[in-house]
Order: structure tokens, then C-alpha cells, then sequence
């Protein structure tokens, strides 16, 4: 359901008519600003409440609009007025964006310390402090973004580690597996025990009494076939 038509009208009771004056105040002033942003307009706004608090806006100068409401309201009559006030208003917003833009360059050659000797001391004074307070904020920010890449590597220099070290088991985990086949073809030590123990000294005797035992066998086979 939308909401109900109100009556336009003083409304009574103290309590809600101070807790509409604020919602409607509120309301009022956003749209002022709104107004002022969106259409590039020169808005001025004065409310009084009840208990005779005052309340304003103006995106430049409420003292300002009021005077060029003046100029204009007071030669409504000519038609040229009103386009004359506004040329003046113009020009005199235009000189002081000149002085703005003056006063922003001499600034400017004065941090980079050009234009120095038309300073006293007092501004002098004040541009030290604010190259000291520009230094400082340099230097702090340098200090943190140390800090930040030192951390970093650190931190990468421990995953190097961790890396390093899992490179390390990998590889010595390869070689174990590549060991195992060959141990496996190596005799067992129950085939080494089986095996008699080799002797030279019996090596040597074999091999120098088998040509006397072989020309003995052919003397007594001689001897035999005689007889």
C-alpha cells in the first residue's frame, strides 16, 4: 500500500510537528545540494525553526547569493540588468580563480625552492615545516614499503626451503627405490656357506701330482703286460 495523503496543515502535537520539521529540514537540504551539483546552480538556503534555530546552505556563500539577489532583484525592472549582474558575478569568480591559480603556482616554485627571496621569514619558516612534514611522510612511507618486501622475502625464502627440502626426500627416495633390484640379484648367504672354502695350498698339490700319477699308471701297465 502507498502511503497516505497528508493533510497540509500546523500540525499540533509538539513532539511530531519537531520530528517532521527534522525529516522535512533534512529533506530540503539534500535537495538544495542535489540541485546545486546537478545543475550547476548557485543555491542559497535559509530556514528558521519554530524555537528560532537557524538552518542553511549555499554551495558558495549565503552572503554572497543574497547580494547578487539584491543587484538582481533591484533592477528586475531592466531587462539588461539582470545579464549585467551576471556578467560582474562571473568576472569576479574569475579573478578569483586567477588569484587561486597564482598563489597555487607561486607555491609550487617555492617547495622546489625557486622565488625564495621575495619570502620573509616568516613564510620562509612555514615552508621549512611543510618540506619537514612532507619529508617525514616520505620517509614513512618508505619505511613501510621496506618492511613490507623484506617480509616477503622472507617469506619466500622459507617456501625455497620447504621446496629444497622436498626436492632433497624426492630424490633420496628415488635412489632407495633404484638400490632395491640390485640387492635382490646378489647370492644369499646360505649359498656362500654351502660352498666349500677354497684352499691353494691343495690347488698347487693337485696340479703337481696328476702328471706323475698318470706316467706311474703307464709303467705298471707295462710291467703287468710283461710279466
Amino acid at each position: 500500500m502507498g502511503r497516505g495523503k497528508i493533510e497540509i496543515g500546523r500540525i499540533e502535537n509538539t513532539t511530531n510537528r519537531q520530528v517532521t520539521f527534522c525529516k522535512r529540514r533534512n529533506g530540503l537540504l539534500k535537495k538544495a545540494y542535489e540541485l546545486s551539483v546537478l545543475c550547476d546552480a548557485e543555491v542559497a538556503l535559509i530556514v528558521f525553526s519554530s524555537r528560532g534555530r537557524l538552518y542553511e546552505y549555499a554551495n558558495n556563500s549565503v552572503k554572497a547569493t543574497i547580494e547578487r539577489y539584491k543587484k538582481s532583484n533591484s533592477d528586475g525592472s531592466n531587462a539588461g540588468s539582470v545579464s549585467e549582474a551576471n556578467a560582474q558575478y562571473y568576472q569576479q569568480e574569475s579573478t578569483k580563480l586567477r588569484q587561486q591559480i597564482t598563489s597555487l603556482q607561486s607555491a609550487n616554485r617555492h617547495l622546489v625552492g625557486e622565488s625564495l627571496s621575495s619570502m620573509n621569514l616568516r613564510d620562509l619558516k612555514q615552508l621549512e615545516n611543510r618540506l619537514e612534514k612532507g619529508i617525514n611522510k616520505i620517509r614513512t612511507k618508505k619505511n613501510e614499503l621496506l618492511y613490507a618486501e623484506i617480509e616477503y622475502m622472507q617469506k619466500r625464502e622459507v617456501e625455497l626451503q620447504n621446496d629444497n627440502m622436498y626436492l632433497r626426500n624426492k630424490i633420496a627416495e628415488n635412489e632407495r627405490e633404484q638400490q632395491q633390484p640390485q640387492i635382490h640379484m646378489l647370492p644369499s648367504t646360505s649359498e656362500y656357506e654351502a660352498m666349500p672354502p677354497f684352499d691353494s695350498r691343495n690347488f698347487l698339490q693337485v696340479n703337481l701330482l696328476e702328471p706323475n700319477n698318470h706316467h706311474y699308471s703307464r709303467h705298471q701297465k707295462t710291467a703287468l703286460q710283461l710279466g
